[in-house]
């Protein structure tokens, strides 16, 4: 079934992109090379946790998520008559929508140019990029440029629009594993969409079959497992800390981890 929310992005090789011959140093090799989709999958899921974390722990400190941008839509028309339970909540979802939109095009033309989405380098340099954000955005709440208190001790009605800013790189960031999961075809793990991924999980005629004879199946129903888990965790990680950032150290900490696995073998 066509999954009519998500990007998608052109996975065939790109012949014009330079290839490197046998003498090139064996790290350059390695990340001209095309990921198997198999091997891929695993960084696509582990993917899915990091956007429940992310968004569990976001709109518990913030009211707006930076990946569901289904939801960040509907508290945006909210906005306009003036029912967000926060004060310029619209704001926040808006920001993030727009960063999110940017960046599904920054990524996207970042494989281009590259050479392709399937390519080890394409996805280095797209998880680095990610991790980057991550922890630029972790690190504003650390130093206290955002107040990162959970549950914040701020009078409601007091808007520090300094939020934006982590909001708009953790957005921008999300767009690149939802790219990557386009790139390397395998867009049944599409990591911030849940809604469209429920439906393809039961309209899937083969969902009975057994477990070695349907990945797609296992890789949709692990998905969802993950990004609920990822979201447990967000919520119970800001209970126990009593922040924010100790959940997004934990997200950057599993970017950098899949960024690393790219130079493996």
């Amino acid at each position: 079934m066509p999954d009519e929310e998500k990007l998608e992005l052109d996975t065939t090789f790109n012949p014009e992109a330079p290839q490197l011959g046998p003498s090139a140093p064996g790290i350059l090799r390695r990340l001209s090379q095309e990921v198997n989709p198999g091997f891929g999958s695993i960084p696509l899921l582990a993917c899915c946790f990091a956007t429940g974390l992310t968004d569990g722990t976001l709109y518990n400190a913030y009211g707006t998520f930076v990946s569901m941008q289904t939801g960040n839509t509907v508290f945006v028309a909210l906005g306009a008559s003036g029912q967000n339970n926060k004060p310029f909540g619209w704001a926040r979802s808006l920001c993030s929508i727009g960063c999110f939109t940017i960046g599904c095009l920054a990524f996207s033309r970042m494989h281009k140019l590259i050479g392709g989405g399937r390519l080890r380098r394409t996805l280095l340099l797209s998880f680095l990029l990610q991790t980057v954000c991550v922890v630029v955005a972790a690190t504003i709440i650390q130093v206290g440029i955002v107040d990162g208190t959970y549950p914040s001790q701020r009078d409601p009605a007091d808007v520090d629009f300094v939020e934006l800013a982590p909001v708009a790189l953790l957005s921008f960031q999300a767009a690149g594993q939802i790219v990557n999961s386009r790139g390397l075809g395998i867009s049944e793990v599409p990591t911030v969409v849940i809604t469209s991924l429920l439906c393809d999980l039961v309209s899937d005629e083969h969902i009975l079959d057994p477990v070695r004879e349907n990945l797609k199946r296992n890789r949709r129903a692990l998905a969802f497992v993950l990004t609920l888990l990822g979201a447990i965790c967000g919520g119970w990680i800001s209970k126990a800390t009593g922040a924010v950032q100790p959940s997004l150290w934990f997200v950057g900490a599993i970017k950098g981890a899949i960024t690393l696995s790219w130079l493996q073998r």
